[in-house]
């Protein structure tokens, strides 16, 4: 049931509009984070066509899918070898924490390998496990 509700998701975000904010083109500062649009003679606001969209429910993905990877595992974030301790493999997936260095991002790396734990953000040239 649930890749079915994943490739619903993956479906819905494709044809998911960008909600950019009201005049993000004019002024750079604005920059392109979302904010509602309140002017009294809003365009935007007053849902004229060719202004854009607003968000609304209608644009949600499925409430059981909803904040999980792409692979349909939750993701964890961790920052230290022991946080791996109690992850389920097929559950789970891990992403380590970017404050972390290289010697402890190998630790991490070598533990999440022996329980068997899929790694999201390996670093380049090391092999990611697969989710088993």
């Amino acid at each position: 049931m649930n890749e079915r509700l994943l490739r619903i998701r993956r479906i819905l975000k494709r044809k998911k509009p960008e909600f950019l904010r009201q005049n993000w083109f004019r002024f750079p500062k604005l920059g392109e984070k979302w904010r509602r649009p309140k002017g009294r003679h809003s365009k935007l606001r007053r849902h004229e066509k060719g202004k854009g969209f607003l968000p609304k429910p209608g644009y949600r993905s499925p409430k059981l899918v909803r904040g999980l990877h792409a692979s349909g595992l939750e993701e964890v974030r961790v920052f230290n070898p022991k946080e791996l301790e109690g992850l389920n493999p097929k559950t789970h997936a891990v992403r380590i924490a970017s404050q972390v260095g290289k010697k402890k991002r190998l630790e991490i790396m070598k533990k999440a390998k022996e329980l068997g734990l899929r790694v999201l953000n390996p670093l380049k040239g090391e092999e990611n496990v697969p989710n088993g």
